[in-house]
């Protein structure tokens, strides 16, 4: 080789290597010496099988795939082979290997160093199995999770058990849910609830279990049993449960309550809402019960107004309480909210059914709305006949 060659193939980030009939080496590029630290002559002869590899099986094995491609008449098709070498430190060095004929029944391989790439790769299948590992642990928490939300909620039976019927319409968007409900029965009374926390997913979970305690603290502890009066109460409770730093700081966190107290020896319900409505159907008719436009939780400097409103209760009526997961879900052909105007005249055409039928009913009707839609928010109906 003239010495502008050799100039130009030392500073080429390849190898190239010609191989005679015999298996030896009789050329190795200056190259080698940047890429391999063995000075090119090192690597003449059986240098090359023997320097660049460790295992001797593997120089054997090498060494028998140039023989036989020696002995073939043409190498076009030949793919293109990755190769661990060893570099004169006892490094390591990836290199992609492309092989052909030459002139004398020799054989070519031009080797380019892809170490940086190799280690980028391997870099990315470490970071890929560290995010499927962390994705399992989450998934995991996350499951533990909505079994420890389960936990908390109601036990539906108990529910059925104080009324004529009754059922639980219950979704969540993910795996834990933003939207909970509650129920607890003393002496004559029952307690109904059904909860729409800010949020959904795991910060909407994490509000469900503050207002699962807050519930229990003001009902079931402190024996308030006027329904404005416990939203008064729930409002002051999660104000001090979210708001324990001290630094004048105030979240925005809050929830929407529908709220009914059941006297059954009074044949009377009552109830309040903080930004959440209830329905009551008699006779085939609605009775909206409208709750106050406020929630429970920071609402700026407003001074917040919780109402009660009572009514007498017969065989027969039925009730529903709902957060906006249902009404607000996108779907039919124009990919609108299914509304409430839609949710009313539903609940109106199954009144002929069981409470039971009915919740799978309200579950057809809304996989039938949102079609291939996702779901945009979670799901709770409370239905409840007398």
């Amino acid at each position: 080789m003239s010495l502008v060659t050799d100039a130009i193939l030392e500073k080429l980030n390849s190898l190239i290597v010609v191989v005679n009939k015999l298996g030896e080496v009789e050329y190795v590029s200056p190259s080698a010496k940047r890429i391999l630290g063995f000075e090119p002559e090192q690597l003449m002869g059986q240098g090359w099988w023997e320097l660049t590899r460790d295992d001797a099986d593997e120089r054997a094995d090498i060494k028998a795939l140039a023989l036989q491609q020696l002995k073939q008449d043409s190498l076009l098709a030949a793919v293109p082979y990755e190769r661990l070498l060893k570099t004169a430190t006892g490094n390591d060095r990836w290199i992609l290997w492309n092989t052909s004929k030459g002139p004398e029944n020799t054989l070519v391989g031009i080797g380019h160093d892809i170490t940086d790439r190799k280690k980028a790769e391997q870099q990315l299948v470490e970071k890929n199995k560290e995010l499927v590992q962390h994705n399992k642990d989450m998934l995991d928490s996350i499951q533990y999770a909505s079994r420890i939300q389960e936990a908390i909620l109601p036990d539906v039976q108990k529910i059925r058990a104080a009324f004529k019927d009754a059922f639980v319409l219950f979704q969540p968007k993910d795996v834990v849910s933003g939207d909970y409900y509650f129920f607890y029965q003393r002496g004559n009374k029952a307690f109904i609830a059904a909860v729409d926390c800010t949020g959904h997913g795991v910060p909407g979970a994490l509000m469900s279990i503050i207002a699962n305690g807050i519930l229990k603290e003001v009902i079931v502890k402190k024996g308030i049993e006027e329904p404005s009066e416990i939203l008064y109460a729930l409002d002051e409770e999660l104000f001090v449960a979210l708001n324990k730093k001290g630094d004048g700081s105030v979240t925005n966190d809050g929830m929407d309550v529908a709220l009914g107290v059941f006297d059954f020896v009074e044949n009377t319900f009552s109830y309040a809402g903080a930004f959440r409505p209830m329905l009551m159907v008699r006779d085939g008719d609605f009775i909206e019960f409208e709750g106050n436009r406020f929630p429970i939780g920071f609402y700026g400097d407003a001074e917040k107004v919780f109402t009660t409103t009572t009514v007498e209760v017969k065989q027969g009526d039925s009730f529903y309480f709902f957060t906006d997961g249902y009404c607000d879900q996108f779907g039919g052909e124009q990919k609108k909210k299914f509304n409430r105007k839609r949710f009313k005249e539903l609940l109106l055409s199954a009144q002929s059914m069981e409470m039971e039928e009915q919740e799978s009913f309200l579950q057809y009707a809304h996989l039938n709305w949102r079609q291939d839609e996702p779901q945009v928010d979670d799901l709770l109906v409370i239905g409840l006949q007398l």
